[in-house]
């Protein structure tokens, strides 16, 4: 079974900085597809960032310039550094993973964190 464990989530204000941790076995790690997602109260899930197995990155168009996705090979740990985040930000984070995943669509990921909050003030 996948385990994924997030980390990082809390509250901060709008213009500031928050890194979003997701640690997985080394297997995970190299073999999967790893993402970001997120849950805006009354909204759908959205992708948000993350890497397919292959090393190709993804980005959403929302985030792009602000939110950052990295690889931590020494920790097995998919990292999402958020920069000038804004109120439209907060929301449930999840991290998802799956050896077949591809990119930011949620049907392709099948193993999910529990989430983490993110609430961002103005």
């Amino acid at each position: 079974q996948v385990k994924l464990v997030e980390s990082g989530g809390g509250s901060v204000q709008a213009g500031g900085s928050l890194t979003l941790s997701c640690a997985a076995t080394e297997y995970t790690f190299i073999r999967y597809s790893m993402a970001w997602f997120r849950q805006a109260p009354g909204k759908e899930r959205e992708g948000v960032a993350g890497f397919n197995n292959n090393g190709v990155g993804y980005t959403a168009d929302s985030v792009k310039g602000r939110f950052r996705i990295s690889k931590d090979s020494a920790t097995f740990t998919l990292n999402l550094l958020m920069d000038r985040v804004e109120p439209e930000d907060t929301g449930m984070y999840y991290c998802a993973a799956d050896r077949r995943g591809s990119g930011l669509d949620q049907d392709q990921y099948n193993n999910w964190g529990q989430g983490i909050q993110v609430t961002v003030s103005s």
